[in-house]
C-alpha cells in the first residue's frame, strides 16, 4: 500500500501536515489537468467499479467484523450493488450531463448566445459514516469522479476493517493525486474539515453536523450534510394495518435499524395502533425467528449504541409505555439488540426525542391524517416520510403540507436505491443532495457564459449618457426626465 494515503493518529504526526501534503498533491493535479474528458471520467468510474467487484467478499467480511455480525446479504444488496449501479449509471449518461445548456439571451442583449457550462469544482472531500460504510464512502465517490474532481475520503474510525479495506481498494485503483483515503481518529476527522475544500460532504449527526459546518464556514467551503432525524411512518385508515406492518417491519429492522433512513416512528389513524404493532412484531419474528446464531440479523456497532438503545426502552417503560420485544434474548456481549416495539411513547421521552438508530419502532395512535401531519410538523424536517395509503388525494395532503428529505408511498427506504433520485435532507436533516444527474450537478460548477454576435446591445448604450440613453430608459422603464 502507498504509505502516502492513509493517514494514522497513532503515527505520532500531527495530522494536518500529512493532509495537507495531501490535498495539496491532489489541487496541483487538479491545476495541471483541469477539466477531464468523458472517457478519462469513464476509466476512473470503471476503475471503482471494478475493484470493488474483486473485492466484494473481503469487504463483506470487514463490514461483519466491525459490527461483530453484518448479514452478507445486506452489505452485498445495499452497498456493494448501489455503488456498482450508481458507477454504471453515471458512466453511461455523463455524456449528456457534461453537455453545455443552451439558455435564452435577455432581449435587450442580443443578438448572442448564453450557455452553462459544468466544470469540476477541485478538489472535494467526504467524511463517512460508520452505518453503511461502504455506500456512504464509495457513493459520493461516484459522482465526485463523475463530476471531474480529485477526492480525499475520511471514513469512519468506529469501522477500522472495513476503513482499512477500502484504502487498500483506493490505492489500487487510483494514484494518491486522483483519490486518497485518510484513516484515523477524530482527531483526523477534525484537521480533514478544516482543510480548504472545494467542496465538502459530510453524512452523521446532527451535532457533528453542526461542528463540520462551522470548520468548513473558515475558508467558505460548499458544503452537503446527510443528516438523518427522525423519519415518520403516517398510516392511513384506508390501508390494511397488516401489510403497513410488514412493510414497516423491513424497512425497520433491515441492518437493525441502523440506517438513516429507516422508519423512527410510526403514526397510526383510529384506533389500529395495537394492531399495526403486532403486525411489526409477527413480521420480524417471521424474518428473524432466532437472533444470537442468525447469520441474517445484524448486531449493533458498538457497546455504547447498544447500552443508549437499552436506556431508550427502559425510561420509555418507566414512562408507561407498553413494550412489544423478539422472546429471545441473547447475551449481552453479542450486542444483537432484539426487534422491539414500543407502544404509546411518552412524547418528552428521549425515544420520541432522538433519533432512534437501532430495532426499536416507537408506535402512536392519531385521530386522523390532518393530526399525523400537525405531529410531523411540531419536529424538525426528517429525511424521509413514509405514507401507507391508497388514496392519492391523502398522499397529496400530506406530501404538499409537510417537509421532507425525500419518501415513498406503500412502502419503505427503496426511495435511496433509485439512482435517478436525488437524495438529501431538509432543515435539521441535512442541505443539497447527490445520486445521479443531481450529484453531478452538486459537485459541478455551473458557469454562465454569454456570447454576443456582431455587437453587444449593451456597448451601444455606454458613456456619455446622451439622447440615446435617454430613449432606451423611455421605452424599458418609462422614465421620463422631469
Amino acid at each position: 500500500m502507498d504509505e502516502s494515503a492513509p493517514v494514522a493518529a497513532e503515527r505520532g504526526v500531527d495530522p494536518r501536515t500529512t493532509l495537507r501534503e495531501l490535498y495539496d498533491r491532489q489541487r496541483a493535479a487538479f491545476l495541471a489537468a483541469p477539466f477531464p474528458d468523458v472517457r478519462e471520467r469513464r476509466r476512473k468510474l470503471r476503475a471503482l467499479s471494478a475493484a470493488l467487484t474483486a473485492r466484494q467478499g473481503r469487504i463483506a467480511d470487514a463490514v461483519s467484523a466491525d459490527f461483530g455480525n453484518r448479514a452478507r446479504p445486506e452489505t452485498l444488496l445495499a452497498e456493494v450493488l448501489g455503488v456498482r449501479q450508481a458507477s454504471a449509471h453515471a458512466a453511461r449518461h455523463l455524456r449528456d450531463w457534461m453537455r453545455p445548456e443552451r439558455r435564452s439571451v435577455t432581449w435587450i442583449y442580443g443578438p448572442g448566445a448564453n450557455r452553462v457550462e459544468y466544470a469540476p469544482l477541485g478538489v472535494v472531500g467526504v467524511v463517512a459514516p460508520w452505518n453503511y460504510p461502504v455506500l456512504l464512502t464509495l457513493g459520493p465517490l461516484v459522482d465526485v469522479l463523475a463530476a471531474g474532481n480529485r477526492c480525499l475520503i475520511k471514513p469512519s474510525e468506529l469501522t477500522p476493517h472495513t476503513s482499512s479495506a477500502l484504502a487498500e481498494l483506493i490505492t489500487d485503483a487510483f494514484g494518491p493525486e486522483e483519490v486518497s483515503v485518510a484513516e484515523g481518529d477524530e482527531r483526523v476527522a477534525r484537521a480533514f474539515c478544516e482543510l480548504p475544500f472545494d467542496h465538502l460532504l459530510f453524512t452523521g449527526s446532527t451535532r457533528v453536523g453542526r461542528e463540520v459546518m462551522r470548520a468548513a464556514a473558515e475558508h467558505l467551503v460548499p458544503i452537503t450534510l446527510e443528516l438523518g432525524g427522525k423519519s415518520p411512518v403516517i398510516v392511513g385508515s384506508d390501508y390494511p394495518v397488516v401489510a403497513a406492518g410488514r412493510s414497516t417491519a423491513v424497512g425497520k429492522f433491515f441492518n437493525a435499524g441502523q440506517t438513516c433512513t429507516a422508519p423512527d416512528y410510526a403514526l397510526v389513524t383510529g384506533s389500529r395502533a395495537q394492531d399495526f404493532a403486532n403486525a411489526v412484531m409477527c413480521e420480524a419474528l417471521a424474518m428473524y425467528p432466532a437472533l444470537g446464531a442468525n447469520p441474517d440479523y445484524t448486531t449493533i456497532v458498538s457497546d455504547h449504541h447498544y447500552e443508549r438503545l437499552e436506556a431508550l426502552v427502559a425510561e420509555a417503560e418507566r414512562g408507561g409505555a407498553r413494550v412489544l420485544r423478539h422472546p429471545e434474548r441473547p447475551p449481552r456481549a453479542l450486542r444483537c439488540f432484539p426487534p422491539t416495539v414500543v407502544l404509546e411513547p411518552a412524547l418528552e421521552s428521549p425515544l420520541m426525542r432522538e433519533e432512534v438508530f437501532g430495532p426499536i419502532l416507537p408506535v402512536l395512535s392519531v385521530a386522523a391524517i390532518d393530526d399525523a401531519i400537525a405531529f410531523v410538523n411540531a419536529r424538525a424536517r426528517p429525511l424521509a416520510l413514509y405514507v401507507f395509503t391508497h388514496d392519492s388525494a391523502c398522499e397529496r395532503r400530506i406530501l404538499e403540507r409537510t417537509r421532507s428529505g425525500g419518501g415513498m408511498r406503500n412502502g419503505t427506504m427503496v426511495q435511496v436505491a433509485q439512482t435517478d433520485l436525488p437524495f438529501g435532507g431538509v432543515g435539521a436533516s441535512g442541505m443539497g443532495a447527490y445520486h445521479g444527474r443531481d450529484g453531478f450537478l452538486e459537485f459541478s460548477h455551473r458557469r454562465a457564459v454569454h456570447t454576443p454576435r456582431l455587437l453587444s446591445g449593451f456597448e451601444l448604450l455606454r458613456a456619455p449618457y446622451g439622447k440615446t440613453m435617454r430613449m432606451a430608459l423611455r421605452a424599458l422603464v418609462g422614465y421620463r426626465p422631469g
